[in-house]
């Protein structure tokens, strides 16, 4: 059995990109640790927010949720401040992660690495995915920190690009309702979303773990705008678009293996 960390950026992020596969892994019996970089207090403020609690208390605690809910072992968090999106004023708050030491920030997630004996850490792809500040420096002070730790395998979870656009112009072809929004277009650091297929090297079918991913999504119920968005969608739609999970491997050859990344050769095939 293998010991795995996920790194995430945000409260929310681990149920809506790696749920499944992080329940997958606990299910067959590996020890899953999450680490969350910032607080999230940039997100949605829930209307019933009780006297004292803050957006960081409640979302800390909807992160726990999330987290039993899929089964992990342990959350860890980082401790910095979220820095919202690109060009907004929380850029520049001393405590933003995207201000953060990417060496300091490494260091704090090797530690974790080498207390856990990590077997594999799975980070962002180079741009987080669609840009965000904090997603881009989580890519690299998780890569970073498995470098400092030894750690034997890193992977960096991504959306596929190609499959975006399929499920969008799907969706479209159904009637469904789906916006002006353009799977192709520039996201928040001016790339397209995600990582065309030509450059994965994972896709992992996790259909039969998506009601999981479900529960984690639902343990964020503060963040009605993102999460609820996700929510809304048909049940069968969701199942096809969250039920698979995609990864880049560095070093590993090219060409996407449909397949689980757990069960591979360490040494690659």
């Amino acid at each position: 059995m293998s010991t795995i960390v996920f790194v995430h950026a945000h409260p929310d992020d681990e149920a809506s990109q790696s749920a499944c596969s992080m329940a997958r892994a606990v299910h067959e019996g590996h020890r899953v640790v999450l680490v969350i970089a910032t607080n999230g207090d940039h997100g949605e403020a829930a209307p019933d927010l009780a006297a004292g609690e803050t957006v960081v208390i409640r979302r800390r605690r909807e992160a726990e949720a999330s987290a039993a809910a899929i089964g992990t072992h342990r959350l860890v968090w980082l401790g910095y401040a979220d820095s919202g999106m690109t060009g907004w004023a929380q850029n520049e708050h001393p405590d933003a992660f995207v201000r953060a030491d990417v060496e300091r920030a490494a260091d704090r997630l090797a530690e974790v690495l080498r207390e856990e004996a990590a077997d594999v850490v799975v980070g962002y792809d180079w741009h987080g995915g669609y840009g965000h500040p904090d997603h881009v420096r989580s890519h690299r002070v998780t890569r970073r920190a498995a470098e400092l730790a030894g750690t034997s395998r890193y992977l960096e979870g991504t959306m596929n690009r190609d499959a975006v656009v399929r499920n969008f112009e799907a969706a479209r072809a159904a009637g469904l309702e789906v916006g002006d929004w353009d799977p192709t277009g520039p996201m928040d650091d001016g790339n397209p979303m995600g990582t065309p297929e030509a450059e994965l090297h994972w896709a992992c079918d996790l259909r039969d773990w998506v009601e999981v991913k479900r529960r984690a999504l639902q343990a964020h119920a503060s963040q009605t705008s993102d999460v609820g968005m996700m929510l809304a969608i048909p049940e069968e739609a969701f199942r096809e678009q969250f039920g698979w999970e995609f990864y880049v491997e560095p070093g590993r050859p090219a060409g996407m293996v449909v397949g689980w990344f757990l069960d591979a050769d360490r040494k690659h095939p």
